[in-house]
């Protein structure tokens, strides 16, 4: 088994109070605390706590936050060889608001996240080669990670696009062709298709709208509600775990990684399904983004009580 995640790498300003301020509102928060996020770093920790081989290729600033994300990524057990150092700009940053009902809002800068281009696919291109599943977001440029995805998917591997942040218009099936899974939320979902999926009749119907634009398999994760996903010849629902949440931050992408881990473990789409949405679960039970990314024993246990 190996993985690849071709993404951001960030560190993240999460601040935690009762509720989310309106616009133009201040409030007092509870706490806040600095630790390591970005998509592509959360996926690769989750990968990597699972114990999967796991290549992280991505870019930090020289400054101290890519120092703190260097060290961060060595102390979690990712492998930072495929991160480069960029002098041009600054490590990409997030700011995290998180309310009582563990809900959040983000705003994120990318700093060198967005200066990713082919340079990176020619240093990384024997890891990506050597990839079983490839793991994608949009926190990037989206011709570099495609390109990475047209040399995985050339030598038999599979990709995993989670389309977050999501453009307003939508992806393209040029796009949606070029990777094997989809993995929008609620809000993704309804940009990519302009139906929000409140229920699982409406899942249906947005997934297979997805797959028409050409995705050959689409999984639909409607947090606190659980996951829809469908195939060509397959679909089912995962119900939610019973799970005390205080933080969703990186449930999204914890569920990515499990589901790269999965199906890289050869498990069908329903397993595999329901084997990340516990993942998912579980990341939400502990404060921050990539820190609160479950081992596998975790995962296990979890799914042998529900």
């Amino acid at each position: 088994m190996s993985i690849a995640v071709f993404g951001s790498i960030n560190i993240d300003l999460t601040t935690y109070s009762t509720r989310l301020p309106q616009p133009g509102e201040t409030l007092h928060g509870d706490r806040y605390a600095i630790g390591l996020g970005g998509k592509g770093c959360n996926q690769a920790v989750a990968t990597s706590r699972l114990g999967a081989p796991t290549a992280l290729i991505g870019r930090v600033g020289q400054d101290n936050f890519g120092d703190t994300a260097l060290a961060e990524l060595d102390h979690l057990g990712v492998p930072t060889d495929g991160v480069f150092v960029d002098a041009g700009a600054g490590t990409g940053i997030a700011v995290i608001g998180v309310d009582a009902q563990a809900q959040n809002s983000i705003i994120v800068i990318g700093g060198v996240n967005m200066a990713i281009d082919d340079s990176d696919i020619e240093r990384a291109h024997d890891q990506l080669v050597a990839t079983d599943v490839l793991l994608l977001q949009l926190e990037v440029p989206l011709e570099a990670g495609l390109a990475a995805a047209d040399i995985v998917r050339a030598k038999g591997g599979s990709v995993i696009l989670d389309p977050a942040p999501a453009p307003a218009g939508g992806l393209s099936s040029n796009v949606l062709a070029r990777v094997d899974v989809v993995t929008p939320n609620e809000t993704e979902t309804e940009l990519l298709t302009g139906l929000r999926p409140t229920d699982l009749e409406q899942a249906k119907v947005a997934a297979e709208r997805i797959r028409a634009d050409g995705a050959a398999v689409v999984v639909i994760k409607l947090g606190a509600d659980g996951v829809y996903y469908q195939g060509a010849d397959t679909d089912g629902f995962v119900p939610p775990f019973n799970v005390a949440s205080v933080d969703s931050v990186a449930a999204g992408d914890c569920f990515n990684g499990g589901l790269a881990f999965a199906l890289a473990e050869g498990q069908t789409l329903g397993n595999a399904v329901r084997f990340a949405a516990a993942c998912g679960a579980l990341s939400t039970t502990r404060i921050g983004a990539s820190a609160s990314a479950p081992a596998l024993k975790e995962v296990l246990d979890l799914l042998a009580k529900q």
